[in-house]
């Protein structure tokens, strides 16, 4: 794995000269800083320990001419959220890859952070060599995410494609039990009084389900209800 790292950085650093590094905890920005420096060797890296002091760097790589190429940010700063200097660095430094590193891994920071403009979603559990290959990818257009960062928004829009699929028969037509009970055995190609006599109800008693079931399946035959049923899966 050390060797990967080696190959991807010397890669990389010819993309990523500069790197805002943006959290209020030193001991994190030092584990960063050491994983920014294994990815791209030759990378100079500007620190900042609140949200004021970050928006003062993106400042002043403004007024310098010497834009970032890309941001590590923390979203709790002690003086405000990492989201707002996301923000920031979206409307004025937008050729900056920004990548959120924090400890939060629910759906509500990591989907906020997404909105903004975050290319990529760390959690400060990864170890260092770990990070670095993840950062190091950067510049093949690999978003750096953590593998259970990765699942989480797997899973969310698979959610989301299950949701918006075409429902089926089944789950659109809403048969009560005794509804379905009837077209379940009609599909089979009992009759009326036959079922009348399976269910213990009077013959007027199923047809008038007969009847509904017709309406609510919208279909006007009992062929068209067995078809109905097949799909359903009750026939």
């Amino acid at each position: 794995m050390t060797s990967e790292i080696s190959a991807q950085s010397n890669k990389a650093t010819q993309a990523i000269a500069r790197v805002l590094l943006v959290d209020d905890l030193a001991h994190c920005r030092a584990w960063m800083r050491k994983a920014l420096i294994s990815a791209f060797p030759e990378v100079e890296i500007v620190e900042a320990a609140s949200l004021a002091a970050g928006v003062i760097a993106v400042g002043d790589a403004l007024s310098s001419n010497r834009p970032f190429q890309l941001a590590l940010v923390d979203l709790d700063l002690g003086d405000g959220s990492g989201l707002d200097l996301i923000r920031l660095l979206r409307q004025r430094l937008q050729r900056a890859q920004v990548v959120v590193c924090t400890m939060f891994d629910d759906d509500g920071h990591l989907f906020a952070s997404l909105r903004e403009g975050a290319l990529g979603y760390l959690l400060k559990d990864e170890s260092i060599e770990q990070l670095s290959l993840m950062l190091a990818r950067i510049i093949d257009g690999q978003p750096p995410l953590s593998a259970s960062i990765a699942r989480r928004l797997l899973q969310h829009f698979s959610t989301q494609a299950r949701a918006a699929a075409p429902q089926s028969d089944a789950e659109r037509v809403h048969l009560t039990l005794r509804e379905t009970e009837v077209l379940t055995l009609t599909a089979k190609g009992l009759t009326i009084p036959r079922v009348a006599e399976l269910l213990t109800i009077s013959k007027h008693t199923v047809a008038g389900y007969v009847k509904d079931i017709y309406r609510k399946l919208g279909v006007s035959s009992r062929a068209e209800a067995a078809l109905a049923a097949n799909r359903m899966g009750l026939a």
